[in-house]
């Protein structure tokens, strides 16, 4: 076999490949033996025709046609593995000669990785925001404590934010109740909100007994968008009454004996989570100080692809939530022309953080194990909201287990070059991140470990 490649752009490759007629005997014998099977010819048992009959019966171009299909694949993946490419998506391919007894010449055009220049990816220099925990997030998560051990008692006065109400609730076009649309003795927090537009609003001063009528719009179903009449009726008003925040309370609601030890370690927790969305904040500033040094070509179906898929979910995000796009761009202040340039720009930098992963997992030569394998898609499955193992079935019978694998290979090249990057915050201290846990402790140096254990070893 006989292959040149053509380079039409940077991320765009033509091969040409020629394949001597010998190289499609198996081919070829496989086709006729299958035909064979398939076909009656009075005086011949099936699957025992000739193949000179059965070029007569049926035509020996048929059975070029299943022999050139049948080949096609492996040789196109021989001049893929020959000339060093990379595919990206699946090639164009065309029979571009064909001698009978002679020889066969096909054409493949498909995008290809792109080759560019690496930059250096040890000692980056980046920088995040300092960690701020203030007095205010201590006492909103110790709010939230006081809430999920709150009672709620019946008062005789109109409602004000942050009761409970009962209500009857019913929407309404043209006169006609929607179907979904009507509820009986629901509870309802004032001030919640994500429910129906102006809700909360009408529900501000109104009495056990009141009855307001406003005008709406649904956030789901088949007239989302749409305006109706709301009719909302109050039958019951509560009011909140949270615990105090003292050693009763602390011993209560978790393992500390005095409301400042619990204080303390509300404060902790919050620091944790903190340092670990700075941790994630401190590997995008690095990925995005590496992106800074090279140019990378990217193929234009890629992105494309990208773009569709990413709109495709937010659009899906926007729908569960029952929110239009109109809306959603409304409250973040952005046209659709800014939406769509941001958009474009996330996807050109996600796709170019792709390429450079994958080349520092290849120069590094990192691997994955069957353990880490499992793990992700562990991980994956509970992302998704599904069970593990129909998960996994699910990616072996789709032939996505390669993707995976890839995912984690990004994981650990990023892994690699943020261990080894200079970040600091704001104040210019250093951001520890070799040594972060995933619960958000920071865990003692490798090598100071190792001096522990051997040094203990040695005493023993």
């Amino acid at each position: 076999m006989k292959s040149a490649v053509e380079t039409l752009s940077p991320t765009r490759a033509k091969l040409t490949v020629e394949v001597p007629f010998e190289e499609l005997k198996p081919s070829l014998d496989a086709a006729y033996k299958k035909i064979a099977q398939q076909i009656n010819v009075p005086g011949f048992r099936r699957g025992k025709v000739p193949a000179a009959v059965i070029d007569r019966q049926v035509g020996r171009g048929a059975v070029l046609d299943q022999a050139i299909n049948d080949v096609l694949p492996q040789k196109y993946f021989e001049a893929l593995q020959e000339n060093e490419l990379e595919p990206l998506g699946q090639p164009e391919i065309d029979v571009t000669k064909l001698e009978d007894n002679d020889v066969l010449e096909f054409t493949a055009e498909v995008d290809i990785k792109p080759d560019f220049e690496m930059p250096a990816y040890d000692g980056i220099e980046a920088s995040v925001e300092d960690i701020t925990i203030t007095d205010e997030d201590v006492t909103e998560q110790v709010e939230a404590l006081r809430e999920r051990f709150a009672t709620l008692k019946v008062v005789e006065r109109a409602a004000a934010e942050g009761d409970f109400v009962t209500i009857d609730l019913a929407a309404r076009q043209d006169g006609e109740v929607l179907d979904g649309a009507e509820v009986s003795g629901m509870s309802y927090k004032v001030g919640r909100g994500g429910m129906l537009d102006g809700l909360d609003e009408a529900l501000v001063g109104m009495s056990a007994g009141d009855t307001k009528n406003f005008t709406s719009q649904l956030v789901g179903g088949d007239l989302v968008g749409q305006d109706v009449d709301v009719e909302v009726t109050v039958t019951q008003v509560q009011e909140q009454e949270l615990p105090e925040f003292d050693d009763e309370f602390a011993q209560l609601a978790s393992e500390f004996d005095t409301a400042a030890e619990l204080n303390d370690d509300v404060r902790e927790r919050l620091g944790r989570g903190k340092r670990l969305e700075q941790a994630a904040a401190a590997r995008d500033a690095v990925l995005e100080v590496l992106l800074e040094k090279v140019s990378i070509p990217l193929p234009d179906s890629l992105v494309t692809d990208e773009l569709n898929a990413r709109r495709q979910n937010i659009e899906q995000q926007l729908m569960f939530a029952g929110m239009t796009m109109e809306k959603y761009l409304e409250d973040e202040g952005q046209t659709v022309e800014e939406f769509e340039a941001d958009l474009d720009r996330r996807v050109r930098d996600a796709v170019a953080a792709q390429f450079i992963l994958d080349k520092v997992a290849k120069a590094e030569e990192l691997g994955v194990d069957q353990n880490e394998l499992s793990q992700h898609l562990v991980r994956r499955a509970q992302q998704s909201g599904q069970d593990p193992q129909e998960f996994a079935n699910h990616m072996f019978e789709h032939n996505h287990i390669p993707d995976l694998v890839q995912e984690i290979l990004r994981g650990k090249a990023l892994a690699t070059i943020v261990e080894t990057a200079v970040v600091k915050d704001a104040s210019g201290n250093a951001v520890e991140l070799k040594n972060l846990r995933p619960d958000g402790t920071i865990g003692e140096p490798e090598a100071e470990v190792a001096e522990a254990d051997a040094a203990e070893t040695d005493s023993e």
